[in-house]
């Protein structure tokens, strides 16, 4: 088993930014503000599930998607469990929707 050196990343970590990324990316294709805007993370759950299903992967639990967009950037701020049935709150800064927006438009039409 090959272990992963201090610069490089699991496979299955990179994959899952993949994936985040193409779902902010789809979020904002349909005319949706992305950027330094304060959303919940239900909002994005529809995004995430079209992005899942295009990757052929199964949904990510609400810790794994809050875990992988900090990883990218996003300011997550968990909220009490009884405000929110998924209770995070996400702010994507602009860096991280533009790259999100470009991956997206690279992979919308292609292959994954």
């Amino acid at each position: 088993m090959d272990q992963p050196t201090l610069f490089e990343q699991p496979a299955e970590t990179a994959e899952t930014e993949r994936i985040l990324l193409f779902a902010l990316g789809d979020f904002q294709s349909r005319k949706k503000q992305l950027a330094d805007r304060e959303l919940p993370l239900d909002r994005l759950r529809g995004a995430f599930k079209r992005a899942a299903e295009k990757f052929g992967v199964a949904e990510l639990p609400d810790e794994k998607l809050a875990e992988t967009l900090r990883k990218l950037g996003a300011r997550v701020v968990e909220v009490p469990s009884f405000v929110a049935k998924h209770p995070y709150r996400v702010t994507v800064p602009v860096e991280t929707a533009v790259r999100a927006r470009r991956f997206y438009d690279e992979l919308k039409d292609g292959e994954v």
